[in-house]
Parts: C-alpha cells; sequence; structure tokens
C-alpha cells in the first residue's frame, strides 16, 4: 500500500510545476519521435529524473535516520550527527574555491568532493571512538561533536576568504538542492542505496536488540561488534551518496523515523522500509514545493523540508504520544 502511494504521489507531483503539462500529451508521444512534444520533454527530460532523484534522497536520509537512532540508543541522532554535513560542506567549498573543472561519471567535482568529505569525515569519527577503546554511544557522539565543530571552523575560515561567487555557489548548495540529474547518474545512485537500504532492512531484527541495549544484545548471542559496524557503514555511505546528489537537507532524517515509529511502532523490521517510503514521499513533496511556490524562482529543498518537518512533527507528537514507546 505505502509502495502505491509513493507511485501515485510520485505522478502526482511529476504533472506540477511552473508549466502546466498533460499527461494524455506525454503519453501519446512516441519515445522516438524526432520532434517530440514540450510536454513530453518536460517531464521525462526535467520532473522524472528530479523527482526520482528526491525520491532516493528521501529514502536514505529517513533509512540512515532510523539505524542511527537504533544504533546510538538516541531518539535525537540523525544522519548529520557524527559529522557527516560540516565534512560534506569543507570537501564542497574546497571544490569550489579551488575551481577545479574535471568530472567523475558526470558528476561535478563539488558532489565528488561531497561524498568523499562526508565518507571520509565519518570515518574519521568511528576512527576516534576506537581509539578510546569502546564502541558505546558516548564516545561517538563526543567524537562527532569535536569533529563537527572541528570542521565547522575550517568552513568559516574558508567561507571568509572565498569570493563572492563562491560564496554564493557553497551556500546554495549547502541548504539543499534537487538539480535535474542524467539517468546514468540515478542508475548508480539509486543503485548503491536501494542496495543500502536493503542491507540494512536484514540487519533490522538485530536492530530490534541492539536499540535495547548493547549488554542484552550480548547476551542472547548477537554479535553487536559485527552488525554495529556493518550498519553503521551502510547507512554512512548512503548518506554519503545522497548528500553527493542534493547537498544538505535536514530534518528528513529525523522527523521521518519518528513520524513512523509513533504511528506504526517501534520494530525495526516494519520501522526501516515504512520509513525509506515516507522519507522518499516527504521529500518529493517537498521539492514540489520548493519549485513551485516561488515561480519563476526555486528554492533551496531544505528550506521546505525545515519549514514543512517541525510543525508535522509536532503534530504528531501530540496525536500518538500515548501510544508510542522508546526501546531504550
Amino acid at each position: 500500500m505505502a509502495v502505491v502511494l509513493l507511485v501515485l504521489v510520485m505522478l502526482f507531483c511529476s504533472l506540477v510545476g511552473p508549466q502546466a503539462i498533460s499527461l494524455k500529451a506525454v503519453v501519446s508521444t512516441p519515445a522516438n519521435s524526432a520532434m517530440p512534444s514540450p510536454d513530453y520533454e518536460i517531464f521525462v527530460r526535467v520532473r522524472v529524473p528530479r523527482i526520482i532523484l528526491a525520491a532516493l534522497v528521501g529514502a536514505a536520509l529517513a533509512s540512515a535516520g532510523v539505524t542511527f537512532q537504533a544504533l546510538l540508543r538516541n531518539p535525537l541522532a540523525d544522519p548529520y550527527i557524527l559529522g557527516i554535513s560540516s565534512g560534506a560542506g569543507l570537501g564542497v567549498i574546497l571544490a569550489i574555491i579551488s575551481g577545479i573543472g574535471w568530472t567523475l561519471w558526470g558528476r561535478s567535482p563539488v558532489a565528488v568532493f561531497a561524498f568523499i568529505g562526508a565518507l571520509g569525515t565519518v570515518w574519521l569519527v568511528w576512527g576516534i571512538g576506537r581509539i578510546t577503546g569502546k564502541y558505546h554511544v558516548t564516545g561517538l557522539l563526543l567524537a562527532g561533536v569535536v569533529v563537527n565543530a572541528f570542521l565547522s571552523a575550517m568552513i568559516m575560515f574558508l567561507t571568509s576568504i572565498a569570493k563572492s561567487q563562491q560564496l554564493h555557489a557553497t551556500i546554495f548548495w549547502l541548504m539543499g538542492n534537487m538539480t535535474e540529474e542524467d539517468f546514468l547518474v540515478l542508475w548508480v545512485g539509486g543503485g548503491c542505496i536501494v542496495a543500502g537500504i536493503v542491507g540494512l532492512f536484514f540487519l533490522s531484527p538485530q536492530l530490534n536488540v541492539i536499540s535495547v541495549g548493547y549488554h542484552d544484545a550480548k547476551s542472547v548471542g548477537i554479535p553487536v561488534e559485527k552488525i554495529e559496524l556493518a550498519a553503521f557503514a551502510i547507512s554512512a555511505f548512503i548518506t554519503a551518496v545522497a548528500v553527493s546528489l542534493s547537498g544538505l537537507i535536514g530534518f528528513v532524517g529525523l522527523i521521518i523515523p519518528h513520524a513512523v515509529r509513533l504511528v506504526f511502532g517501534p520494530d525495526h523490521r516494519q520501522l526501516l522500509p515504512l520509513s525509506a517510503l515516507a522519507g522518499a514521499m516527504f521529500l518529493v513533496l517537498a521539492d514540489t514545493v520548493a519549485r513551485t511556490i516561488v515561480t519563476p524562482a526555486q528554492l533551496p529543498v531544505g528550506v521546505i523540508t525545515a519549514i514543512l518537518g517541525g510543525p508535522f512533527f509536532l503534530i504528531l507528537l501530540v496525536k500518538y504520544s500515548r501510544k508510542v514507546y522508546w526501546l531504550a
């Protein structure tokens, strides 16, 4: 049912935009036509790739949010709590200031540097946590706070010496933005994200036990360190992929898992796939609002997720607070 709803939302949003298009005109245009209709061009070349991208990013961030909240046993954890945002931001500003012009698999250096920065930072945090001799929550959270603060200071320094045009490009990326992607990029990025979500789903029974407590999971024979490492690696990877595709988009990885948990309960076998689908729907709708509300200009989708996400979460919290419990 949730999959059908997602498809309907994506179809509806593909028909909404500054330029009205007819689904009948799109369907009636042959795929190999030498002179496709404007409606077909807008639908296939512009809106469908953008909507697919929004769905992939939303699913990735929501799935990573579920996993980090289980691993850290902290309902306030989100995909960016371990320094992913600052690492990606530092990579982006380095790419923009350096003026590099090459591409990798059709991606600009901004996206490539964002991916490297996000993935590198989260593994730095994990490494610091290991050096402390503990895999527990406190070490990772403190390492994330310290690394985040240091990299944020580096970003502020580089921003202060950047040119005005470079500064605008950096800020626009940091606010999160959906840009139309070619289908090769969507296939590669989508394949990575879907594979990661499937991998997390297979770990969901163990995440149920780990979210209760480290020692309880150990006592029933679960290899906690191996499961945590696998879930951490997968979540960090799909978050880095999402960040490289869209920039920094807040609230999705925090609000969507909470909203789904409040309604459907904390069982990760159900929570993880439903959060992925709900995250996809949420970001598709938010991006549709972003590209239509101030036509012909477009807002960064991160602005919309922040405006919509806060009140939405508060409404769900008030409505379902008596029905939910947190496993920790």
